[in-house]
């Protein structure tokens, strides 16, 4: 059985966001050994309130989004301080985009680094940012399905051509291509459909890591689709998205939520997830601390999960 690869998210949003600290923790990541670098994207912050999930009052999204980098951007900046580490979004909102104009910026992104891209795609969810981008909410579904096709497309040979229901692309030569002979496409999702969308169009899922029970759910249901739909399940992939903190000191176990705590704690939730489906775990949650603390807390948590 393979080793559960380990990812980190970049600090592109919150109190940490920078230049600087993009790239130690980018050069840090890579040093220890981690597998791969992530970024994510939200066009703005409505001063509006919105409905929460939980039916509470409404409230503002949270303050971390008031600052967030451009995710391609940022990793064709990393890639240019980095060697061999893999650089993924997690996620960006396909729908917010016209397919060509994304499918170019990653297979620049490609070039670029080598062939270490892992793109990272979503739909969205927030209305002032479909508002935005002037793209109907009523899009989302079978838009997602159109602008997966065209973006592989657009990564095959010349001529290109797509004709969809919201897309179309004339015959026309579309490059740079990609590095890559297929560079993978993970949906990140949690909801029935969208995990069925995944198993079969994607190449992996990226869903979000709520608790064991719920992540290796999500693992199970999306291999089992992706067979149903006559892939090779064992060929995709599942990264698990931890968006909770890593801390020096022990949570107590009443209230620790998974994958967060101490390294040690964090290591032994990353074995429990061996043999569940999960293959990645990509830890989302630099964005608080002070700079030097979340780099002794990246070395402490690679020691205790290749112990």
């Amino acid at each position: 059985m393979e080793a559960i690869k380990l990812g980190v998210a970049l600090p592109t949003s919150g109190p940490l966001a920078s230049p600087v600290n993009i790239a130690r923790v980018a050069r840090q990541a890579e040093r220890l050994g981690y597998d791969s670098l992530w970024t994510y994207e939200r066009l703005l912050r409505p001063m509006a309130a919105l409905p929460r999930p939980d039916g509470g009052e409404p409230e503002r999204v949270p303050e971390i989004y008031r600052l967030t980098y451009e995710p391609l951007e940022t990793l064709s900046y990393v890639a240019a301080i980095t060697e061999r580490i893999a650089l993924g979004t997690s996620v960006v909102d396909a729908l917010f985009h016209p397919p060509v104009v994304l499918a170019r910026r990653y297979a620049t992104l490609d070039q670029l680094s080598g062939g270490r891209v892992i793109a990272g795609l979503g739909q969205g969810w927030m209305p002032q940012e479909f508002e935005t981008v002037n793209v109907p909410m009523r899009r989302i579904g079978n838009g997602m399905d159109e602008a997966v096709a065209a973006m592989r497309a657009c990564w095959g040979p010349d001529p290109v051509e797509y004709e969809g229901r919201f897309y179309r692309i004339a015959p026309s030569e579309v490059n740079p291509k990609p590095v890559q002979p297929r560079i993978p496409i993970l949906l990140g999702s949690i909801t029935p459909k969208g995990i069925e969308r995944a198993a079969r169009i994607a190449d992996g899922l990226n869903p979000i890591a709520l608790s064991l029970e719920a992540v290796t759910g999500f693992a199970g249901a999306f291999r089992q689709a992706a067979r149903d739909n006559g892939r090779d399940a064992d060929a995709l992939s599942v990264v698990a998205r931890a968006n909770v903190p890593i801390t020096r000191e022990p949570i107590a176990e009443d209230d620790r939520p998974f994958l967060a705590g101490s390294p040690g704690q964090i290591a032994e939730d990353v074995k429990r997830l061996e043999g569940s489906g999960v293959d990645h775990v990509l830890f989302a949650n630099l964005a608080e601390n002070d700079i030097e603390e979340e780099l002794g807390l990246l070395e402490e948590l690679k020691a205790a999960l290749t112990r």
